[in-house]
């Protein structure tokens, strides 16, 4: 079931073979929050420290175009939920063509496919901010009905924000709805902050601290409950004895507490020692160790997970990366063992990163290349090379790479620099002394040094003068070599000349190399063409191992990390 889906996810969600009615337990998307900004990818240097280069990701920033208005009119002329488009006709008369509106237009068909395919057991948290989150819950609320709405939970994302004018935000929402009645719930704890343990279990002895707790009940009763023990009787005081019987299961378990009395089931409590007898006259209390407890019922406020710092192992320098632990509490809350996990919106991975490393099934989508580049290398670092899961809406042979190409260059770049795993250049390529350079690669000349070669992607017709070209990007940027990946096959003379370049020396491992390389997108894909390069580091941080990766010692160290 684990898949990764590369495309737009409205197209994958509405495809009811890949998306079948009522086939998902639990849905998190964090979509982007219209928040009018850039989001770039930082990758990282071999120290570990944060690059100067970047590579533009997304824009977080909507505008009303022709697209829009198509898919607009598109979802008001077809959806079957007239509720939802009564509410986003009544919206776009109020928004107009705002950017908002934009927004919203490209939400609402996504959330009626998404309510579609999630089980009546099943759950969705939209991640948001507040300048959308009301607009999005009168959405939600139209598609899942108000009476499944069931949390507003606030995640405290920062410390400290300076507002002008205003409150600083800190803060995150994540809205919360069922499918049903019956969505799934499992109650998950965390754990006790030190100011509760030393409020509140203020007691220790030899087994532990401990805090005091009432063994009677309000009101009195006539059975063995209201009758004296040991010479208290709890009725004089208006009350009855409660006996604590997950304490009780615990002390005795094998004992059958259905055929013991009130005074017996206390009598095995004290036997324990798990009974505080206060000075005479005094009413005995339970002894609860800090131990026995679980911790606090998780809240619709989350101040314990703080969000990844520029330091943090699992940052992979991808915009607004949600914490891993985040999501792993989650799933544990809104997912059966056996239960499947959607993410739209996969971004760098984190939601099928803590599905896979809590044994749940997933699937992700993302419309960018960039990203599932990026997941595909965190969940081989993370879980090692054994991982299995199918892709879908990759190319797998030249005409899917020509298509691609045709539809978009950009995303054509991406996916055939990932042939021979190099990263995209920095934003801003195209201008200055990094004319024409699509990508790179890096390897180390010593410990400390890195040579790199430059990668160029041609989606249409090849000449000679391409090969004279990279020749002089590769000196004049004292580039070990340059490699040339085409959809067309290259041309003798092009061949001839690649040759004549001549070859370098890799220092580190004492073997030549060819200077300039010819590779095909169709070589690339049948194994037939491969790249000839010493070994290449990691262009991307890499994710912590997981699972038996990690016992098996294929952990990386912060310096490997790239």
């Amino acid at each position: 079931m684990n898949r990764l889906l590369f495309g737009d996810n409205l197209k994958w969600l509405s495809d009811r073979k890949i998306s079948p009615d009522e086939s998902v337990d639990l849905e998190y998307l964090d979509p982007p929050f219209n928040s009018n900004a850039n989001y770039n990818v930082l990758f990282k240097e071999a120290s570990g420290a944060d690059s100067q280069a970047q590579f533009h990701a997304f824009t977080d920033t909507w505008e009303w175009t022709a697209d829009v208005d198509a898919t607009y009119h598109q979802f008001v002329d077809t959806c079957a939920n007239a509720s939802v488009v009564e509410l986003v006709e009544a919206l776009k008369k109020f928004l107009k063509t705002s950017p908002m509106m934009a927004y919203l237009a490209m939400m609402a068909p996504r959330l009626v496919e998404l309510h579609r395919v999630l089980k009546p057991t099943g759950s969705l948290y939209l991640h948001c901010d507040p300048t959308a989150s009301h607009y999005l819950r009168l959405v939600l609320d139209s598609i899942f009905g108000g009476e499944n709405f069931l949390n507003e939970v606030i995640w405290k994302r920062t410390g400290s924000h300076g507002g002008s004018k205003r409150w600083g935000p800190v803060h995150d929402v994540l809205l919360y709805y069922g499918k049903s009645d019956k969505t799934y719930w499992k109650r998950v704890f965390e754990s006790y902050d030190d100011k509760y343990v030393k409020d509140f279990y203020r007691f220790e002895d030899e087994r532990g601290r401990y805090r005091l707790v009432t063994l009677t009940g309000a009101q009195t009763r006539t059975g063995d409950s209201g009758k004296s023990w040991r010479g208290v009787n709890p009725t004089a005081s208006g009350r009855h004895w409660a006996v604590p019987n997950e304490a009780l299961r615990r002390a005795a378990p094998d004992a059958d507490l259905s055929k013991l009395s009130t005074q017996e089931k206390l009598d095995i409590l004290d036997k324990y020692g798990l009974i505080y007898w206060p000075p005479k006259g005094s009413v005995p209390q339970q002894k609860r160790y800090l131990d026995e407890n679980p911790g606090v019922s998780i809240q619709d406020v989350i101040t314990d997970i703080l969000p990844i710092s520029s330091q943090a192992a699992e940052r992979l320098g991808y915009p607004t990366q949600k914490p891993l632990a985040l999501l792993e509490r989650i799933i544990e809350a809104s997912c059966p063992k056996d239960g499947v996990v959607l993410d739209p919106f996969c971004g760098c991975g984190t939601t099928v990163h803590a599905a896979q490393k809590t044994g749940r099934q997933w699937i992700g989508i993302d419309v960018t290349y960039l990203a599932i580049n990026l997941i595909k290398r965190r969940l081989r670092d993370a879980f090692g090379e054994e991982l299995q899961f199918e892709e879908l809406g990759n190319p797998t042979d030249l005409s899917g790479a020509q298509r691609l190409a045709e539809q978009d260059k950009f995303q054509f770049q991406h996916w055939a620099l990932s042939l021979v795993g190099a990263r995209p250049l920095r934003e801003g390529d195209g201008k200055g002394a990094d004319r024409g350079v699509d990508g790179l690669l890096y390897f180390y000349e010593s410990k400390d040094d890195r040579a790199k070669i430059i990668v160029q992607v041609k989606g249409g017709g090849v000449k000679r003068g391409d090969i004279a070209t990279l020749l002089g990007d590769v000196n004049n940027q004292k580039a070990a070599g340059g490699v040339l990946i085409t959809l067309e096959a290259p041309t003798k003379p092009m061949q001839k000349e690649a040759v004549e370049a001549g070859r370098y020396t890799a220092k580190l491992y004492q073997k030549e190399y060819p200077k300039i390389q010819m590779l095909t997108v169709a070589g690339l894909l049948d194994g037939t063409e491969r790249l000839e390069a010493p070994p290449q580091a990691n262009p991307f941080a890499k994710a912590e191992v997981e699972g038996a990766a990690a016992r098996m010692g294929k952990k990386e160290t912060q310096e490997e990390m790239l």
